[in-house]
């Protein structure tokens, strides 16, 4: 099983370049980071995990820049983002940045997109809270036209785009219907998300993994019936914190990647935080 960490880079952090570094010297499978543009301060929407929000939530990197870098010490680390707020973004321009990160990394980049939960940041960009979701998979459909590896034009409801010459392309090769990077959709089990994975991503990132003897055989039900190819489908529990029974748990259900979760923590916590989690490696 292939273990990759998540962790909130800050300007108070470990440096992206460090991390990755470690990571790929330790025999780690990837790094996927968060993404949070800001906080607002007057804030009524509740954090999902209960209590106080984090400091670390309103300090976060932008993960493509630091992704970035992280492409730039390493040759064999995964990276990836979990999640992207697609809804945040110019569609156009987070095509770009995209492409750009896998061509550059040689084709190791994840786009771990979700759909979001603080209502106020939402709207400072401008998003409905309510078509938030059906703005996301737009928007997806529209990347992908733009990945295509001909001049592919998109009319969606909330946008489109026409017929261009858009290079780089993600160094991905298309699978079947999907263009672009491997495309992993997070959020809570449900048919509409569900829905979601099975038209334009490659599987979902289930945040914490629970829950997943009895949601996976509803989602590889579903992707069948979308007429997907049932080996091609990947879960990936996200923000794992792991131990050997949780790990072989989801092996047995045919999980082949986890991702754990590191604190926000200077350098020395991180890697001795490392350190423990190297007992997972295979």
């Amino acid at each position: 099983m292939r273990i990759a960490v998540t962790i909130f880079l800050t300007d108070e952090t470990i440096t992206p370049a460090r991390l990755a570094r470690e990571l790929e010297q330790r025999g780690f499978a990837g790094l996927y980071l968060p993404e949070h543009t800001h906080i607002p301060v007057e804030r009524t929407t509740p954090y999902p995990a209960g209590g106080e929000l984090p400091r670390e939530y309103g300090r976060t990197l932008d993960p493509f820049v630091a992704l970035g870098q992280a492409a730039a010490v390493t040759e064999r680390l995964g990276l990836g983002t979990g999640i992207t707020l697609v809804a945040q973004h110019d569609p156009i321009v987070l095509a770009k940045q995209v492409a750009t990160l896998d061509h550059l990394s040689g084709g190791r980049f994840t786009l771990g997109l979700g759909f979001g939960w603080n209502v106020e940041e939402a709207a400072d960009h401008g998003v409905a809270w309510r078509t938030r979701r059906d703005l996301v998979r737009d928007r997806m459909r529209l990347m992908q036209a733009l990945w295509a590896d001909e001049p592919t034009g998109y009319d969606g409801e909330f946008g489109g785009v026409r017929p261009s010459h858009a290079h780089p392309k993600p160094a991905q090769k298309p699978r079947g219907r999907i263009t672009g990077p491997r495309t992993l959709v997070g959020g809570a089990a449900g048919p509409k998300l569900f829905g979601h994975i099975c038209e334009y991503a490659d599987g979902w990132l289930p945040i914490g993994g629970r829950g997943l003897t009895e949601s996976m055989p509803v989602l590889r039900s579903l992707w069948a019936d979308a007429g997907r190819d049932p080996d091609a489908l990947q879960v990936v529990p996200y923000a794992v914190h792991p131990s050997a029974g949780k790990l072989a748990h989801y092996a047995e259900l045919g999980i082949e990647e986890v991702v754990v979760q590191l604190p926000p923590a200077g350098e020395a916590e991180t890697l001795r935080v490392l350190d423990g989690f190297s007992d997972f490696l295979n």
